[in-house]
C-alpha cells in the first residue's frame, strides 16, 4: 500500500519567533531526485521495506548544564541557536573519511532538511541533550556519513547566535553573541559510545550533528596545554568589550576590536565547531 505524503512529513523543531516552515510539495511516487553530483535520492513514498530516520542536534552536557571557560569565566546559556539546511544522509563506500582527501561516494542518500531551520539546542536535557530535529522514513541500511551547512540568512536567522550570561570575580555580563558564518560540513560515521545511522525495516535509528562549544570558549575542566584551551580564544578577549554588563556584538565588531590573533582564533573555533560525536568533518567556508 502507498502512504499519502501527508504520512511522510519531516516533523521540525523550529521557534516559531525565529523562523517559518517551508512547506515542501510530495513528488510523484514514480520518479527520484538528483543532487548536483548524480546521487540519486530516494523520495520519502518510495521506501520499500524502509525505517525510520531522526536527525538529533546536541551541543552536549558542556552547553546544558554551563561550564568554566579557559579564562575562568563562569558561563550559563539562555539559548544557542543553529540554523542549518541542506541536511543529507548517505550511505557510503568505501566509509567516507572527513580527514582524508577522498571523495564522498554514496551509494544511497536521503535528504533531512531542505530549508533553512532553526533550532535551539538548549531544548536538550541534562544526560540527554540530543534534541530531534526532523524523522523521516527512509530505505534501509547504514547511513555512515553526513552533510550540513551552518546557515545565515542575510534578512533572517543568524547560522550561530549564543545568549546568556557570564560570571567572574563579581562581575556578571549578560551576553548576545551573533556569529553570522556560511560553513559547511561532511562528516563520517559517528564516533562514540553506540553506532548510529543503522535504520532496519521498521525501526529508527538516529544520524547526529554535534556542535563542540569548547572550541570556542575553552574548558577550564582540560590543562592549559590542551589542544582545545591552546586554540580557544576564551570569554576574556569578548568580556572586555562589555558595556554596562552588557556584551552584543557580532563578528564585524569583533574583527575591529580584538586582536588578530584572537580574532583567527574565535573564527577558526567556530568553524571547528561542528562533529559527529567525536568524529571529525570536513569543512568548507563561505558557501
Amino acid at each position: 500500500m502507498i502512504k499519502s505524503c501527508s504520512q511522510f512529513l519531516s516533523k521540525i523543531l523550529i521557534p516559531s519567533a525565529m523562523v517559518g516552515i517551508t512547506l515542501i510539495g510530495c513528488g510523484s511516487p514514480d520518479t527520484t531526485q538528483q543532487q548536483g553530483d548524480g546521487t540519486l535520492i530516494t523520495p520519502p513514498d518510495m521506501v520499500q521495506g524502509g525505517g525510520f530516520l531522526q536527525l538529533m542536534a546536541d551541543g552536549e552536557d558542556f552547553i546544558i548544564e554551563g561550564f568554566e571557560t579557559k579564562d575562568g569565566w563562569d558561563i550559563n546559556f539562555d539559548h544557542v541557536y543553529i540554523t542549518v539546511n541542506d541536511v543529507i544522509a548517505y550511505q557510503t563506500n568505501p566509509p567516507f573519511e572527513a580527514e582524508s582527501d577522498a571523495p564522498l561516494e554514496a551509494q544511497e542518500s536521503v535528504n533531512l532538511i531542505v530549508s533553512p531551520t532553526t533550532v535551539d539546542l538548549m531544548l536538550g536535557r541534562e544526560n540527554n541533550p540530543a534534541i530531534l530535529v526532523t524523522e523521516i522514513e527512509a530505505p534501509p541500511g547504514h547511513y555512515n556519513a553526513i552533510s550540513w551547512q551552518m546557515y545565515n540568512q542575510a534578512d533572517g536567522a543568524s547560522s550561530l547566535r549564543l545568549l546568556g550570561r557570564a560570571e567572574k570575580d563579581g562581575q556578571e555580563i549578560q551576553f548576545n553573541l551573533n556569529f553570522p558564518m556560511n560553513i559547511a560540513y561532511t562528516c563520517g560515521e559517528f564516533v562514540g559510545d553506540e553506532r548510529k545511522g543503522i535504520v532496519n525495516e521498521g525501526e529508527t535509528a538516529e544520524i547526529h550533528m554535534t556542535f563542540h562549544f569548547d572550541h570556542i570558549f575553552g574548558d577550564a575542566g582540560k590543562d592549559d596545554n590542551h589542544e582545545v584551551n591552546v586554540n580557544a580564544p576564551g570569554f576574556e578577549p569578548m568580556a572586555n568589550l562589555a558595556e554596562n554588563g552588557t556584551l552584543d556584538v557580532d563578528l564585524e565588531t569583533l574583527q575591529n576590536n580584538l586582536s588578530e590573533e584572537d580574532y583567527q582564533r574565535l573564527e577558526n573555533s567556530i568553524l571547528e565547531l561542528g562533529h559527529v560525536g567525536e568524529g571529525h568533518c570536513r569543512i568548507t567556508e563561505d558557501i
